[in-house]
């Protein structure tokens, strides 16, 4: 059992920022392997010329002692995942990619900022050079991560929510038609998933069909569709 323990001295004035997702919790939201997630944000222990070495997280924890994401750490991750849906690309070269439009631009948060889309992702992807083969190759790199962007909603320059997947997805196109049925805010359930309509936590659709209720009742109770039910499921109940 792991055990996680807190500085509790610690404030969080912005929701967002507050220690909140288990990192399995998170990678089951962000349909990652767990091992993926886990090395973003506490980093992975490696063999290099017999020698064992630490690779340092490309995701800061708001309290690493906890082991907990934030929601910012979420949409953070969300959007480090359009790299490994289609290139497995070193985390290393990310980390240099992520360095580089940090110190052009002076943001905080490189992959979550609103100019990020119009001002860095292009020389976000450029810097990661020899990795992706001729300009055919960075076109697609750069159409997987407009997708993953899109996703994401601002207000006043100030990432709000995101829409998580809830399927399953590989190619550009499949990844751009991906339904947004399914909503992270924090200001709702505490963060967790909720429809974007009606805003009813998909936790508790999960548990009423694995109760035996049918979509169209529970579509019927909420005032939406059917479709927009099983996606709220499949987000709950994607291992089964």
């Amino acid at each position: 059992m792991v055990k996680l323990s807190f500085d509790l001295t610690k404030t969080y004035d912005d929701p967002r920022e507050m220690p909140t997702y288990g990192i399995a919790e998170a990678a089951r939201y962000l349909q990652l392997p767990l091992a993926t997630l886990r090395s973003w944000v506490v980093g992975r222990t490696y063999q290099a010329g017999g020698e064992h070495r630490r690779f340092k997280p490309l995701i800061a924890l708001p309290d690493p002692k906890s082991g907990l994401l934030s929601f910012y750490n979420l949409a953070e991750a969300h959007v480090l995942s359009a790299f490994r849906r289609k290139h497995h690309v070193p985390l290393s070269r990310i980390r240099a990619a992520l360095r580089f439009v940090r110190q052009r631009f002076g943001w905080r948060r490189p992959l979550i900022e609103q100019e990020f889309r119009t001002d860095g992702a292009t020389l976000f992807i450029e810097h990661l050079g020899q990795l992706i083969d001729a300009a055919g190759g960075q076109l697609v790199m750069k159409s997987v991560l407009d997708a993953h962007l899109e996703r994401l909603q601002w207000r006043d320059r100030s990432l709000v929510c995101f829409y998580p997947f809830t399927r399953p997805v590989a190619d550009p196109a499949e990844i751009a038609a991906a339904p947004k049925s399914v909503l992270i805010d924090p200001r709702f359930a505490f963060g967790r998933p909720v429809l974007a309509r009606g805003k009813v936590a998909t936790a508790v659709l999960a548990d009423r069909f694995k109760a035996g209720e049918s979509l169209v009742d529970l579509a019927s109770d909420y005032g939406c569709e059917a479709s927009e039910i099983e996606e709220g499921i499949r987000c709950e109940l994607q291992a089964a």
